[in-house]
């Protein structure tokens, strides 16, 4: 097993800061890349984004492939993401982070998007997602932008969510 990244938990104020682009997808940003999917697929996640593992460049990576169902490994590798469509129609899922650990909240947000983004050899890509994809591509994105899922809820459930959080971490859980 390779080295990986350690995930930053909320609230370290490096998942607050907006990334910056990187200039082009060289042989450092895609080592970065594969070691942001080897961490993601350890903790285990759908997505990951640079913030939560204390990097602040736009990079992201997903996979929502059904490994335990027998779905080989389809990872997408975002540099630069950018939603260039939003549905009208919105969508409303359950949402999670790697970075709040065990905690989840229904997360309203656009139906479709679309995004362009750099792939992993440094192409010009667009993805338009749906369903699940979408969720987790906005998901990611905001992370980028220093948003978290739990800047959605009310303030009250925010903070509650945040409370168990750190309960978790005094007791060693997380």
């Amino acid at each position: 097993m390779s080295d990986l990244y350690d995930i930053i938990i909320t609230p370290d104020p490096v998942l607050k800061q907006e990334a910056q682009p990187i200039n082009k997808v060289d042989a450092a940003v895609q080592k970065q890349m594969d070691k942001m999917l080897e961490t993601m697929y350890e903790a285990p996640g759908i997505g990951l984004a640079a913030n939560q593992v204390g990097l602040l460049n736009r990079v992201l990576v997903m996979d929502l492939a059904h490994k335990d169902d027998g779905e080989k490994p389809n990872p997408i590798f975002m540099a630069n993401p950018q939603i260039i469509y939003e549905s009208e129609e919105m969508s409303v899922m359950q949402e999670g982070c790697l970075s709040i650990p065990r905690q989840y909240a229904d997360v309203e947000r656009p139906a479709i998007v679309r995004v362009k983004y750099l792939d992993y050899n440094g192409k010009d890509a667009e993805l338009e997602a749906e369903g699940l994809l979408s969720h987790c591509v906005q998901h990611e994105i905001d992370h980028l932008n220093g948003v978290l899922f739990i800047d959605y809820l009310s303030s009250l459930k925010r903070n509650m969510i945040l409370r168990k959080v750190e309960k978790l971490k005094k007791q060693n859980i997380i």
